[in-house]
């Protein structure tokens, strides 16, 4: 079950990706709802990730593209010839810088 906590998240991510194409979205939101690694990674293929939502592997392929060169997707590995993506923290709006403290 969708917290509303969660559901406030996701309809915060449809306000910011207002400007991009139906697909586009549906890539973002993709890698916002599909279960990560401890990274925020999506350990998934590019082809399971397209069949989940219905588009041909070429079309998928070419609209993540599209949502890597707007800053919404980062790689964060590869392995062998596959790369992971996750959702940039800073599109999301999360602190990822964690401030300094004096040693004691």
């Amino acid at each position: 079950m969708i917290s509303s906590d969660d559901k406030q998240k996701n309809l915060e991510l449809l306000q910011k990706t207002a400007g991009m194409t139906a697909n586009q979205r549906l890539v973002v939101m993709l890698y916002a709802l599909h279960p990560t690694d401890r990274s925020g990674a999506v350990l998934e293929t590019a082809a399971n990730l397209a069949k989940l939502v219905g588009m041909a592997p070429p079309v998928f392929s070419r609209t993540r593209k599209q949502v890597i060169e707007a800053g919404w997707l980062e790689e964060t590995e590869r392995i062998g010839h596959i790369k992971y993506y996750r959702l940039d923290p800073k599109r999301m709006g999360e602190n990822v810088v964690v401030p300094l403290r004096r040693a004691t």
